[in-house]
């Protein structure tokens, strides 16, 4: 699965409830002059207000942000004061308007956490974390600026408001009572608290996810352990080591999720058992980088906000306002999954102990066999080689004759790059966003080589959201962590990493043809049960025809992938989908678990015999098969998607059956696309979730497709 950053605070400080948003401060301010002279703080003067990476420096952000709280803390009180009676424009929109500064600041900064930390940001966030869920706490709970939403939000039937705005209030209404604002003093006092506390202890798993994924990274002695590498691989590991300071050695870094795509290749079992034992032990072994006494906590304290916000577990809470409604729903989506999945993985790991046992191995297949075995049985039944797929998938090309070329004939877009703008980092790229006018809509920043300073997986973001009332248009960007290749070597990727490419490009989509009025609608602001609908919908164009022969060519010869090997890439898309399901499925639930304690339970003092009970119960338990992540790095459940994991499946039926849609209609067509944007990725968060499904498609998403699609069914 893969990661929609979780918003940047511009886009959550109203609306995000009761969790890292900013506050008042008693700081020292740094002196007016310092500031005027501070970019962060004044528009860009950049197209499409880009940030100034060219003047902006680590410097900037710690005096940007703590001004702009108290820039905002000023601006609310305005509105919350005014002796005006409250009106939709001079309390709502005036709201919308409202911390432009701060929004200006955080979502660089938040973005560079993500993609270019350092010692000196981390310090900076690990600081500003309480201050900042304290300031989305003094705005959430300030009673007069609630009085006033609750009094337009009580006459709302007279105030002949459009649509749009009739929902902007009812979110801003809803949003501000499930942060709090109707409890009284002493509650909200302990929500306070325990919002304090939950920012400074995500702020501390992130930085230790970071940290301990790169002192985790495998340091290999001797190339002969890594037989079964391609040697662009080999070059690769031994450019990484080089730049640790270990040249003559090799380094395999390990990415965010459990296992890890050396698994698929590497023929030495002992260096396959290291990579992935290190891979689980991460955040759970000890040391200063470990999780364990702190996702307990989390789990604990989150129960305790949703029993004083009235909710019986957070997932009850998380839920009440998303598509599910229900954890109960959830749970019966993913658990009614999981018996087909447990038993589908469970025969495919007898065919793979088959081929160990014909071979001769002598031993029982665990976790770490299961990728490169599954890679043999893979070419035995469909003839399919992973090795002579990539030869055909080199980056450029897919990103080029791929991904951007399905958005052209899909929605009419093209891209141009261009070198003349500042970036974060030089590997960095961007691109002009032409719409079908030829006129150039918003920037598109591509971010997409591993390296220490940036956090694991893929994700999509923004610098700026499109949003008419501030005269903004989209810059977005999307982060990879592919691995860089050698110096004059290509970078190929696996079908898997096409497809994360496609996925992240979806949600881009939805950034960039974004067209709102409000901030608050803009992009991907939807439920995160819906957020992942649009990217998992733009996967399936990679493997339409006349997009995957456009784009699936060998990088030394220019020539398409044959139509027979095509064909086994095409028939093999169900192969092993019992592990791929079981190991989602496994994560989702445990997510569930986790955050259906009650603020009564005790906390929680063995995360491993949590964990396992948890999957046991579900049947989701084979050694062989270990969730996606563990407790102790799921960074979704605990700083991201907390009770949402379930979001990617609650998606992919409606993925499954909208793609059944564009088939039913023609398939790929420009009509098809340009009711896909009018309807969806233009509309952001400005209707409920299930009436943006029901325009698209004229009905209620079905689970059959789903099921075909997973070989479920």
């Amino acid at each position: 699965m893969r990661y929609l950053h979780v918003p940047t605070l511009a886009a959550a400080v109203i609306l995000a409830g009761c969790s890292n948003t900013p506050e008042t401060t008693t700081d020292q301010q740094p002196a007016m002059d310092k500031l005027a002279d501070n970019p962060l703080l004044q528009p860009s003067t950049l197209p499409f207000k880009a940030p100034h990476f060219d003047r902006i420096t680590d410097a900037h952000f710690r005096p940007a942000i703590l001004e702009g709280m108290k820039r905002h803390l000023e601006e609310i009180a305005a509105i919350a004061n005014n002796t005006e009676a409250p009106t939709f424009e001079n309390t709502v929109v005036a709201m919308e308007k409202a911390g432009q500064d701060l929004g200006r600041a955080t979502s660089v900064f938040y973005n560079l956490t993500g993609s270019a930390n350092n010692d000196s940001l981390q310090a900076i966030k690990n600081d500003l974390a309480p201050k900042l869920a304290a300031h989305g706490d003094a705005i959430t709970l300030n009673s007069a600026l609630f009085a006033r939403i609750k009094s337009l939000y009580e006459q709302r039937s007279t105030l002949a408001l459009d649509p749009v705005s009739d929902r902007l209030l009812d979110r801003y209404y809803t949003r501000f009572v499930r942060a709090g604002a109707l409890l009284d003093d002493a509650a909200k006092s302990a929500l306070m608290k325990l919002n304090e506390e939950e920012a400074n202890l995500t702020t501390k798993f992130e930085e230790n996810i970071l940290k301990e994924r790169t002192a985790s990274a495998i340091l290999v002695d001797d190339v002969k352990q890594l037989e079964g590498m391609s040697q662009a691989a080999i070059d690769a590991a031994a450019s990484a080591a080089k730049e640790k300071g270990q040249e003559g050695k090799w380094l395999i870094d390990l990415r965010n999720t459990t296992t890890q795509p050396a698994l698929s290749e590497l023929k030495d079992r002992s260096l396959r058992e290291r990579i992935f034992k290190a891979s689980v032990a991460r955040n759970g072994h000890g040391g200063e980088y470990d999780n364990r006494t702190i996702i307990a906590r989390l789990a604990q304290l989150r129960a305790q906000k949703a029993k004083v916000l009235g909710f019986p577990n957070w997932g009850a809470y998380v839920m009440d306002d998303q598509m599910a409604k229900d954890p109960k729903r959830a749970m019966e989506l993913l658990s009614g999954m999981a018996p087909a999945a447990a038993k589908n993985a469970k025969a495919e790991a007898a065919k793979l102990q088959a081929l160990v046992d014909k071979q001769g191995g002598g031993f029982t297949v665990d976790a770490w066999d299961w990728d490169l075995y599954a890679e043999q049985v893979r070419k035995a039944e469909y003839d399919l080689d992973e090795a002579a797929v990539k030869p055909y998938l080199e980056f450029e090309t897919v990103l080029q004759n791929g991904v951007f070329f399905a958005a052209n004939e899909l929605f009419g877009l093209s891209f141009k790059e261009r070198k003349d703008m500042p970036v974060y980092h030089p590997d960095v790229r961007v691109f002009d966003i032409i719409d079908t006018t030829g006129e150039v809509i918003g920037l598109f920043y591509g971010d997409y080589y591993a390296r220490d300073n940036k956090q694991g997986g893929a994700w999509m973001s923004s610098f700026v959201d499109q949003c008419t009332l501030l005269e903004q248009q989209p810059v977005i960007t999307q982060n990879c962590n592919y691995v860089k290749p050698a110096a004059g070597q290509p970078c190929l990727l696996s079908w898997d990493d096409v497809t994360t490419l496609f996925h992240e490009f979806g949600h881009a989509l939805h950034g960039m043809l974004s067209a709102q009025k409000y901030p608050k609608f803009s992009g991907t602001a939807t439920s995160t049960d819906f957020v992942e609908f649009p990217s998992q919908v733009n996967e399936n164009w990679a493997m339409v025809p006349k997009v995957f022969r456009n784009f699936a060519k060998h990088h030394a010869t220019g020539e398409v992938m044959p139509e027979a090997l095509a064909e086994k890439l095409r028939n093999a898309s169900k192969f092993n989908q019992g592990y791929a399901t079981t190991e989602y499925l496994a994560a989702a639930l445990l997510d569930l678990e986790w955050h259906s304690l009650s603020a009564d339970a005790p906390l929680v003092t063995d995360v491993d015999a949590f964990e396992q009970a948890a999957l046991k119960k579900y049947g989701l338990d084979p050694a062989q098969v270990p969730p996606r992540y563990k407790s102790c790095y799921f960074s979704h459940s605990w700083t991201g998607y907390a009770a949402n994991y379930y979001a990617y499946i609650w998606s992919e039926v409606m993925d499954a059956d909208a793609y059944s849609w564009f088939n039913e209609n023609g398939g790929m067509t420009r009509a098809n696309g340009d009711k896909f944007r009018a309807a969806i990725l233009s509309q952001g968060g400005s209707k409920p979730e299930e009436q943006l499904y029901r325009d698209l498609t004229g009905r209620d998403p079905r689970v059959e497709p789903l099921l075909v699609k997973r070989g479920l069914r």
